[in-house]
């Protein structure tokens, strides 16, 4: 259930980058051809760049695609490499806690304040505010889950798989 998610997310975010850049052509074409735009483009582009960035967050975790430095690492033993995963892993879900926080904050006052962006289209606030509450939690889960798996390789002895595609690694 949890890839079934991630696939979404991820569906979804390729369509906010699809839509940035229909947005962004359709803005530059007006100007120079219209000396006109798109009503609110600018606050258009920093919600579906909320959407672009942390929605596919959880896939790239589950898939160990974020940017690593392996310079020293792989000079470690595999043991002490594992290790390092699983500290990472702990890291990632102590340093995403304050953003589902101050998340959790930010989606509960748009939503109780009903609060809008100035603009000629008063766009809500809240949509961009739960979509990174969303994304980001959705992350944290995804580690999580990654910690508990990872640590029941430790423990049965076993190397963490590393470039093992989400799609193939068996739920925990």
């Amino acid at each position: 259930m949890l890839l079934r998610l991630e696939r979404l997310l991820l569906d979804l975010a390729v369509l906010a980058v699809i839509g940035l850049g229909g947005l962004i052509t359709a803005t530059v074409l007006l100007r120079t051809l219209f000396n006109s735009g798109v009503p609110d483009a600018i606050v258009i582009v920093a919600e579906l760049m909320v959407a672009a960035i942390v929605l596919p967050a959880a896939a790239v975790t589950a898939n160990r695609a974020h940017i690593a430095v392996e310079v020293v690492t792989n000079r470690l033993p595999p043991r002490a490499q594992d290790g390092l995963i699983v500290f990472g892993t702990c890291f990632g879900l102590i340093a995403l806690a304050p953003l589902i926080y101050a998340g959790w904050r930010e989606a509960a006052s748009a939503l109780a304040d009903g609060g809008y962006f100035f603009g000629e289209l008063n766009l809500p606030r809240w949509p961009g505010r739960v979509i990174f509450l969303f994304g980001v939690s959705l992350c944290w889960l995804r580690l999580l889950v990654m910690l508990v798996r990872d640590v029941g390789h430790l423990r049965r002895g076993e190397r963490i798989p590393q470039d093992t595609p989400a799609h193939l690694v068996e739920e925990a």
